[in-house]
């Protein structure tokens, strides 16, 4: 009886922010081991299902670093990083669409209509939601560095993955843009054609966050949130706002690999999503613990 009667106390704490996120879309960001852990990805998705059930509007954005980088290992390619990124020639986008198309977004909507829920991959024919151009980023002599076939995405076809929102479908969306560029004004590019562009996953999810103005935007991470000392899990930062998180970027607490996930969270607040927050994507069910418990279990974002 006493496990009942706290399963029901749980209900009542999240209806308040099931009444207050109703019809609301929130972006998603797959990665880590929230793609890599089966049980990890079981149990996000469950969240995902249930969010659509009570009406907040989910939208899932994904990359794959590390199947694309098991996959070039394969093929007896050599990844490579300039500032970062992963130069992408046609060879190695030939994997990434590969990876990306075929087994972790298709793996993705058919676990998601496995468990009960509906979804539906935006990559391919009249579906296509990302669109960009190439990326080049300065070098030390001011020069642009070529990346191949690198983008950023200058385009969001929001009115179809709203569409699908609306009906109650989830939109599962690759780190993909067709490059405006090298196509058609109706561009359709074929699975490894240089249409394609490799888009940074966390820039492509704060992107359709800023143009959907969508309420949330979340990164699902390897760690509980932005710590204040990375070897001291107590140290967590439950809430931070711009001019706080660039503080800790020019003092170095936000290194590294977070830096572009909390780039882009600033990013997206300043381009009017409300609330973005980094949590664990380990910890099971992170995602509504995050959103529907007073506490939460990761860092909010916001912009002031």
């Amino acid at each position: 009886m006493d496990d009942a009667i706290r399963k029901a106390e749980a209900l009542i704490e999240a209806r308040n922010y099931i009444q207050m996120f109703r019809d609301k879309l929130t972006v998603i960001k797959l990665g880590g081991s929230a793609m890599e852990d089966a049980g990890a990805l079981e149990a996000t998705l469950q969240d995902v299902i249930f969010m659509e059930t009570v009406g907040l509007r989910p939208i899932l954005v994904h990359g794959g670093g590390k199947p694309i980088d098991r996959a070039m290992a394969r093929s007896g390619l050599q990844p490579r990083k300039i500032q970062g990124r992963r130069y992408t020639d046609a060879a190695t986008l030939d994997i990434v669409v590969n990876v990306l198309l075929h087994e972790i977004n298709e793996g993705i909507v058919r676990r998601i209509r496995q468990l009960g829920g509906r979804a539906i991959g935006l990559h391919s024919g009249s579906l296509h939601s990302l669109f960009g151009e190439r990326l080049r980023l300065p070098a030390a002599n001011g020069q642009p560095i070529d990346l191949g076939f690198v983008g950023r995405v200058t385009r969001v076809e929001s009115t179809l993955i709203e569409s699908f929102c609306a009906g109650g479908v989830v939109p599962v969306i690759p780190s993909l843009a067709v490059d405006i560029s090298a196509t058609s004004e109706t561009p359709v590019p074929t699975d490894g054609a240089e249409a394609w562009l490799n888009v940074n996953a966390d820039t492509a999810a704060a992107a359709v966050a800023a143009q959907i103005r969508a309420e949330k935007l979340v990164f699902l991470t390897d760690t509980p949130g932005i710590l204040l000392d990375r070897s001291r899990p107590d140290s967590l930062l439950a809430s931070l706002n711009a001019t706080r998180c660039r503080e800790l970027i020019e003092r170095r607490v936000i290194d590294e690999g977070m830096i572009p996930k909390v780039e882009a969270c600033l990013e997206s607040v300043g381009a009017g999503v409300r609330k973005t927050h980094v949590i664990d994507g380990r910890l099971p069910h992170s995602l509504l613990l995050e959103i529907y418990t007073d506490r939460g279990v990761g860092t909010e974002i916001t912009l002031t």
